[in-house]
């Protein structure tokens, strides 16, 4: 036996200097990869934001050489989520409540709190704050974000209102919020506070796009299933006319009338603009409701339409309509020509839109856009007129320098300055001697 524990305490001998020599040569293997690692962290280029695997604040449309007229700015895809439990949440149940099915209280669900993700937006609004109201379809709820904070709030269904079907939005300038569902037949008015205070519901089928006139005090609003633009006055809500001839099952395209409109925009001096959709172009008329006139045709690329559906109006009375169809933002003058877009096939990327439904502009210049897929709110901002002009005059100066500077360095030298040769003079005559005199004609 004693034989048998001195062979074991032998053998295990050379087994335990062969596990220190080995742990010896792998310490210092693993602290070198862990320092490269920690090089190559320090070391790799940061992108962003959001990880992206290039910076996105650097795009712009047009692409350089030209004068940028739109810079991407941010993305929102829902609300912050806090992970950290409440102050007076209950300490973690232990194995023997959960065996007995108990549950603490921060574990518990709470649908007041719970942080909803963007899935269906599609309307878009701002109010006097610079607050974003997206109403999101799917989630029944409006999402309101902070552009500099990214701080989310929620206007829920089944709390703060009841929603069926969400589409459109639009805000005041008494900051009064505007939302329409096509579910409940109705347009919903809240208050600064969030909270329920009239509707609208007389002569609405299928509300869709809303948009206002601060200054003659209308609400327009589209109704798609009846092809009408209805104008109500905004302060009483009274149902003032109609725009468009109704109960046609979309098949009307004589101008002035719509086949299932969606969008709707005011310009500055009161004139409406609609996203005729199925017709595939954008009408105009004036504030009284009369036709002016029309642009847009069926197509698959830049300057054509394939659905058109949100419409916004910038600073400079540029029309910006998002197609649905093409996942393409296209800017327009108000003769239909095309001034650039933004888009150039489906995708997730900063830039790219997957079923691109709305768009509004803010006074910042702030464009923002809605797309179905994957459930997303992006902001760029557009260069007014007056700052490409700027900029164009700025590089223009810049280049006419650029260009004095290389024809002087191109133009020859002038010649060195060489002396002249003096030019012979001639010797002075000698003066007559004084004593001398002065020698008299021959005597004839």
């Amino acid at each position: 036996m004693y034989r048998f524990l001195f062979k074991s305490i032998c053998t295990r001998k050379p087994l335990t200097v062969l596990l220190l020599l080995a742990l010896g040569l792998a310490l210092p293997l693993s602290a070198r990869a862990d320092k490269k690692k920690k090089v190559a962290s320090a070391t790799a280029p940061e992108v962003g934001p959001r990880k992206f695997p290039f910076d996105p604040t650097k795009l712009v449309w047009p692409s350089p050489p030209n004068i940028a007229r739109v810079h991407w700015l941010d993305y929102f895809a829902g609300a912050k989520i806090d992970y950290t439990p409440a102050a007076n949440a209950k300490a973690k149940a232990t194995w023997m409540d959960r065996l007995a099915g108990g549950q603490s209280q921060a574990e518990k669900f709470n649908p007041k709190t719970f942080p909803f993700q963007l899935i269906g937006p599609y309307g878009i609004a701002i109010d006097s704050k610079g607050l974003v109201y997206v109403a999101d379809q799917k989630v029944g709820a409006v999402f309101i974000f902070n552009p500099e904070t990214h701080d989310t709030q929620l206007i829920r269904n089944g709390y703060e209102a009841h929603f069926g079907w969400i589409n459109g939005l639009a805000i005041d300038d008494d900051d009064r919020l505007f939302v329409s569902d096509g579910k409940m037949h109705r347009v919903i008015i809240f208050n600064t506070k969030h909270e329920v205070e009239n509707q609208i519901t007389e002569g609405l089928v299928d509300p869709v796009g809303l948009a206002l006139d601060t200054t003659n005090r209308f609400l327009y609003v589209v109704d798609t299933q009846q092809d009408q633009v209805i104008v109500y006055d905004a302060d009483t809500l009274k149902l003032l006319r109609r725009i468009g001839t109704g109960g046609k099952n979309h098949f009307l395209t004589t101008p002035g009338d719509f086949g299932a409109p969606q969008g709707v925009a005011v310009d500055q001096d009161g004139n409406v603009y609609v996203t005729d959709t199925l017709n595939n172009r954008v009408e105009i008329f004036d504030a009284d409701g009369n036709f002016i006139s029309l642009f847009g045709k069926n197509g698959d690329g830049p300057g054509f339409f394939a659905r058109p559906k949100g419409i916004a109006i910038d600073a400079d009375g540029h029309v910006w309509v998002a197609d649905e169809v093409q996942d393409r933002l296209q800017v327009f003058n108000r003769e239909g020509q095309l001034l650039t877009y933004i888009g150039t096939g489906h995708g997730d990327l900063p830039g790219q839109f997957k079923a691109l439904v709305g768009v509004a502009i803010d006074k910042q210049n702030r464009v923002f856009t809605t797309e179905q897929y994957p459930g997303r709110l992006q902001v760029f901002h557009y260069i007014t007129d007056s700052e490409a002009a700027a900029e164009k005059a700025k590089r223009d100066e810049e280049l006419q320098k650029a260009a004095d500077r290389r024809q002087k360095a191109a133009a020859p030298a002038p010649p060195p300055d060489k002396p002249t040769e003096a030019s012979p003079q001639k010797s002075p005559e000698a003066p007559a001697p004084k004593d001398s005199a002065p020698s008299k004609p021959p005597v004839q």
